[in-house]
């Protein structure tokens, strides 16, 4: 049998093993999700935007666990995503459901261009802005939720993101035991849902009604 490419093994991944992530996706979706793939893959090596891997853990670590967030958006919510360095979780997350809006906040001006250029492929300019800052230079943001999955040295800028975000805001943290730890520190309400096919990998949803 001949070995699947990079961009076949991904669409195979995301079509078989999506259900354990509680997704069904269309041909169209896992077409453009493999768009985004390759694109990433081809500025990756100057930006280094995600650490290297194979497609199949891509599929997996990335775009799967990414998406797993979206069974807990509202239909129409809008949402600022902290850190998106490769627009993970949320250019996956706007791919799918063209009902989110979404703020990228990114300080790397690098990475910034990317993500423009990801979203114009994906057709989601006027879904989506970009803002070339730290979170901590901007004024607060009105939205319905809050993400957060690889903001550098996360844990020791939890709690000024905490209080930077907007108050209504429900707040979507991936990480793991470490980052459980530093929630109950702060008293957060919060839960947990295990990330499918692994049982140190989290999503923390974070309420501060």
């Amino acid at each position: 049998m001949a070995q699947l490419d990079g961009s076949e093994l991904l669409r195979e991944v995301l079509s078989t093993e999506g259900p354990d992530y509680g997704l069904k996706l269309s041909a169209k979706i896992l077409e453009e999700l493999v768009q985004y793939y390759e694109l990433l893959e081809e500025w990756n090596a100057r930006l280094h935007l995600v650490a290297p891997c194979s497609a199949k853990e891509f599929a997996r670590r990335h775009l799967l666990e990414s998406l797993f967030m979206t069974r807990f958006l509202s239909h129409g919510a809008s949402g600022i995503d902290v850190g998106s360095g490769a627009g993970l979780p949320m250019i996956p997350c706007l791919i799918v459901r063209r009902d989110l809006k979404a703020t990228l906040v990114e300080a790397s001006q690098k990475k910034s261009v990317f993500l423009r250029e990801a979203l114009k492929q994906a057709n989601l300019g006027d879904s989506a802005t970009v803002l070339g800052e730290r979170f901590e230079a901007l004024p607060e943001i009105a939205a319905d939720f809050v993400s957060c999955r690889a903001l550098d040295k996360f844990e020791s800028q939890l709690p000024e993101l905490v209080k930077w975000s907007p108050r209504e805001a429900t707040l979507f943290f991936f990480g793991g035991p470490s980052l459980r730890a530093k929630l109950q520190g702060m008293h957060l309400d919060f839960r947990e849902e295990s990330l499918p096919k692994s049982d140190r990998r989290f999503l923390f949803i974070v309420s501060r009604d």
